[in-house]
């Protein structure tokens, strides 16, 4: 009976991805099979260098990043050096995860399989060549202390796009595989000639470098647009980046680039943005790949003097930005771990931790606001300095209680309290299964935890099955009935039997700094959760009420690391904070165990779950004390 329920959800889910993108995605396939495709057919001539001139404008004055420079990176943490340090160039078919090389890197990139590439997590190949190093190496080619430093990274900036043109021929090898991938290239490309001022008149390799990749992004647009997410944004915003270019520099194809790149950018703003600024992917880093991507377009547009993206654009895109700011934490920069976590940072000009979002933040402020979102944040206005914007006047602090019914989310904030609550508002694919959670900040301090991603791609050998552990309900705050996820899995990115929120309330001011909001949900077996909160500068209550289900149900918070010891049957404390559950049903057990969080992709690291467990319907009852 359940398996036919899953074949149901199967034929249903698909239908609520589209027929349209369906059909994208079988044309993509197909394409790439017969050999019709041009991305596969017609790779254009293979590439040479110089591609940087020494700058005319040195910026002393600013704070070149050393990430990148002095040290490789991957997803924001420092990795170790492969031989010969950081002068040489990296091996672009090698992972920065696991140390294992793509056999047979000069096979075409339509063979080379995304999870079966011989390295495990193929992003750990792509990283090198999503070009961070470029942007470090143009900085510090401008604003190294001594000219040295400067000549030696313009050297450097040089021989790495060499090497990598080298070793990476148009349509060969697995960094051309993903056209994702070589957007992020071009967008950085252009970044670095704008801080360098080389936009107006490039060097001829440059130019040649970004057709190459415009080459490849095109044909396959079909496919990322098919996504609905970050893939259809990034690509649409390349092609209008490097097409504009191009046109400028009257290069054959750039003006029809541009101008279908900046079709598909106003439309996916409109598409995957909602008014509340939600973004089709539920996650907090995926948001702020969105941002920066929006950010990078337009002031490209506004250095090349092109006419301003429309108003509906510029609305959605303001939305985005406050919806991000609002998430974000200001002292620190934090924001929820929601959702899926890939590592990606698009816009690296500070050595700010890569957990840290008020760059992007204030950058989206700035263009699309006219504003500063922090007034007391050097990382923050040192990429507005890069980018040659002067920091604007007016000060535009996100920070509210709101509702997003475009997207799900309940966002109380009260004093020094951020309660974020995930509910059931599914336009698009949700790729966890976190319905009602709850994350919970004190000051910057994060008191409930997401799990995050760890990879997409995990060893075989690394223990558990990580990728059912990290997305699924056992790794949220909320509850799980019967041992399963809330949705049926339906692949490795794909969940169904969407639901559909009930009861949804707030948030609302309950007096004295109180801030109360609700929702609930029945999932596709009958089971019922319904969570109520209640949110104070120095408490939190929390009523969570389940049915339906047929043998238990577990209510999981994940807590930060520390020594949490039982004070007495009901209560766990932490130092001076205490957290009390009851039930109006007997509790079977209540259980201290170890879980697992990845802050930083391809890593994870051990927290404590407090678990409680019932075996019939009731109400469960969740006091956090946490003096302020």
């Amino acid at each position: 009976m359940r398996t036919h329920l899953v074949s149901l959800e199967t034929l249903r889910t698909a239908w609520r991805l589209g027929p349209v993108n369906i059909a994208r995605v079988l044309l993509y396939r197909l394409s790439l099979r017969v050999g019709l495709n041009r991305a596969v057919r017609r790779p254009p001539a293979a590439v040479s260098g110089p591609f940087f001139r020494v700058p005319e404008r040195l910026r002393p004055e600013r704070t070149p990043r050393e990430g990148w420079y002095a040290w490789p990176e991957a997803f924001g943490l420092r990795v170790a050096p492969w031989e010969g340090a950081m002068a040489a160039p990296p091996d672009w078919s090698r992972s920065l995860i696991s140390g294992q090389a793509v056999p047979d890197p000069r096979r075409p990139w339509w063979r080379i399989g995304d999870f079966d590439a011989g390295v495990g997590d193929i992003k750990g190949v792509w990283e090198a060549s999503r070009y961070d190093w470029v942007l470090a190496a143009a900085q510090q080619a401008l604003a190294a202390p001594d000219q040295e430093r400067r000549e030696e990274a313009l050297a450097r900036l040089n021989h790495w796009l060499t090497d990598a043109a080298r070793a990476n021929p148009p349509w060969l090898g697995p960094n051309w595989k993903c056209g994702q991938e070589a957007s992020i290239r071009v967008l950085h490309l252009a970044m670095a000639a704008l801080l360098l001022g080389q936009v107006e008149a490039p060097e001829p390799g440059l130019a040649a470098l970004i057709s190459a990749h415009l080459t490849r992004i095109a044909p396959t647009l079909h496919y990322a647009l098919a996504q609905d997410n970050n893939h259809g944004t990034s690509e649409a915003a390349a092609l209008f980046v490097g097409g504009s270019w191009l046109a400028d520099l009257g290069l054959p194809g750039g003006a029809a680039w541009e101008r279908r790149g900046r079709r598909w950018l106003e439309n996916r703003a409109a598409r995957l943005i909602g008014e509340d600024g939600s973004f089709s992917q539920h996650s907090v880093t995926y948001h702020r790949v969105l941002l920066d991507t929006l950010s990078m377009a337009e002031r490209w547009r506004r250095a090349l003097g092109r006419r301003p993206f429309s108003d509906r654009f510029l609305r959605r895109a303001r939305a985005a930005t406050a919806w991000l700011g609002n998430l974000t934490d200001p002292l620190n920069g934090d924001a929820p771990n929601l959702g899926a976590n890939d590592g990606a940072r698009f816009l690296p000009l500070t050595d700010s931790d890569y957990r840290d979002f008020r760059p992007s933040v204030q950058l989206a402020t700035a263009l699309f606001a006219d504003a500063r979102a922090y007034t007391d944040c050097p990382a923050a206005d040192e990429v507005l300095a890069w980018l040659d914007l002067p920091p604007p006047a007016r000060h535009q602090p996100w920070g509210r209680s709101a509702r997003y019914a475009d997207g799900g989310y309940l966002v109380a904030r009260t004093g020094g309290v951020l309660a974020l609550l995930r509910y059931p508002r599914f336009r698009f694919r949700p790729a966890q299964s976190d319905l009602l959670h709850l994350d919970l900040w004190l000051h910057g301090e994060n008191l409930l935890r997401d799990a995050g991603t760890y990879s997409y791609n995990p060893p075989a050998d690394d223990g558990p099955d990580w990728n059912r552990y990290f997305p699924g309900v056992a790794a949220h705050n909320t509850v799980q009935f019967d041992d399963r996820d809330q949705m049926p899995r339906l692949g490795r990115f794909l969940f169904g039997a969407w639901p559909s929120a009930e009861a949804v309330a707030g948030p609302d001011d309950a007096g004295s700094g109180c801030v109360t909001m609700a929702a609930g949900y029945r999932d596709w077996l009958g089971a019922e959760h319904h969570r109520q909160l209640r949110v104070a500068p120095n408490r939190l209550t929390v009523q969570d009420r389940v049915a339906g289900f047929r043998a238990r149900a577990v209510l999981r918070w994940r807590l930060p690391p520390g020594e949490w010891r039982w004070q007495d049957d009901e209560t766990l404390v932490c130092g001076p904070r205490t957290l009390t559950v009851s039930a109006t049903v007997p509790i079977r057990e209540r259980r201290l165990v170890e879980g697992w969080e990845s802050r930083y992709y391809s890593r994870k690291s051990p927290l404590p779950v407090l678990e409680i467990e019932i075996g019939e319907a009731g109400t469960l009852t969740t006091e956090w004390a946490f003096p302020e």
